[in-house]
């Protein structure tokens, strides 16, 4: 316990690389280990041939990336992600959590078209919201042009918020 431990330090100027691993491929009967006996035990590499792999075709596929027009595809999202950049001005949640937003699809040649409603036709903002969504939508990186159609049927009701906007809003 009384010994003195003592941290020797070696610099060196380089670090000796280890040598590559190799492996030769055995026929069978090399490399057996011998038994108890007197026979040869064949190794495990040799009693185990490599299966062929079943999954070498399906992990060479690449995954089909959905098209920028349909759900999912990047135009659509990054124009879902925009409506969700705009609020209304009395409720503090934005207009697509809220359900204001029906419908957005985008066209081959990539315009966007947003069928939407107000939460009641006397809305303040029912003359400037749809003009705003245009400008925001138009302005997604990709979409050619921006359509909104303001529709009263269905008519809004606080059903159609997601559980976000109702927990946001104290409704849940």
């Amino acid at each position: 316990m009384n010994e003195e431990r003592k941290i020797e330090v070696e610099e060196i100027d380089e670090a000796v690389k280890p040598p590559k691993a190799r492996v030769n491929p055995r026929r069978h009967g090399e490399g057996d280990q011998p038994q108890a006996g007197g026979g040869a035990a064949p190794s495990l590499t040799n009693t185990f041939e490599r299966k062929r792999d079943y999954l070498a075709g399906f992990l060479a596929q690449k995954p089909e990336e959905p098209a920028p027009v349909e759900p999912g595809g990047d135009l659509y999202e990054a124009v879902i992600e925009a409506l969700k950049e705009i609020y209304d001005p009395e409720i503090p949640v934005n207009i697509y959590d809220l359900g204001l937003i029906y419908d957005v699809e985008i066209t081959p040649e990539n315009h966007a078209m947003v069928k939407m409603t107000l939460t009641t036709p006397h809305c303040p903002v029912a003359e400037s919201m749809p003009g705003e969504i245009e400008l925001r939508v138009g302005a997604v990186p990709g979409v050619g042009h921006a359509e909104v159609e303001l529709v009263w049927d269905p008519p809004w009701d606080p059903q159609k918020m997601s559980d976000e906007a109702k927990l946001e809003l104290g409704m849940l």
